[in-house]
């Protein structure tokens, strides 16, 4: 069965991207370094050992935007957490394991990508973790449906993001793969 690699972005639209980071250095200069930051990490992660698929939001937006390379199948996010979201790219039609990532990701290659999948050879889910306690990577193997209760209660953008997640995958042999930092903050970008 063929891999997915879905990939979470928003159109970079100053104010709708990196809010956080647009606090530290201007909401303008924050959505241009995400578009030029999501750019660079789809060159680096698309393979044909995998299809990529973007999630995109807002969906009608980003689903005729120019900004991404066209060559690539996009799903729209839909509406909810981010967490309602995920779960709703879990369902996409696809048969096979599915990972999804965020754009934010600077170190990510295709490397670490393969090896998430490779994980999902011998687990039903992967996790890579991040440094402050969140995640940059979620995959499923989708040999059965996911857990009705996945992202219920987790508390995003903390320290608990990737703990609160485990505890959603019930009944799931579950792996870590490699950790990476995204970046959220100015600091981050050192």
């Amino acid at each position: 069965m063929k891999r997915t690699l879905v990939v979470m972005l928003k159109e970079p639209r100053p104010g709708r991207v990196k809010s956080r980071l647009g606090q530290d250095i201007g909401m303008t200069t924050a959505a241009w370094w995400f578009r030029h930051q999501t750019a660079a990490l789809l060159r680096r992660v698309t393979d044909p050992r995998w299809q990529t698929v973007l999630a995109v939001s807002p969906d009608a937006e980003g689903l005729r935007s120019r900004i991404w390379p066209a060559g690539l199948h996009r799903i729209p996010q839909g509406g909810g957490s981010l967490g309602d979201r995920m779960a709703q790219v879990f369902r996409h039609p696809s048969p096979g394991p599915l990972c999804i990532i965020g754009a934010d990701i600077p170190l990510v290659t295709r490397a670490h990508i393969a090896r998430s999948f490779a994980l999902l050879g011998q687990n039903e889910a992967v996790l890579g973790p991040a440094p402050d306690g969140g995640f940059w990577l979620i995959g499923l193997r989708r040999n059965r449906p996911p857990p009705p209760e996945l992202f219920a209660g987790v508390r995003w953008s903390t320290e608990h993001a990737l703990q609160d997640t485990r505890a959603t995958l019930t009944n799931r042999t579950t792996a870590l793969t490699d950790s990476l930092a995204d970046v959220d903050t100015v600091h981050d970008l050192r």
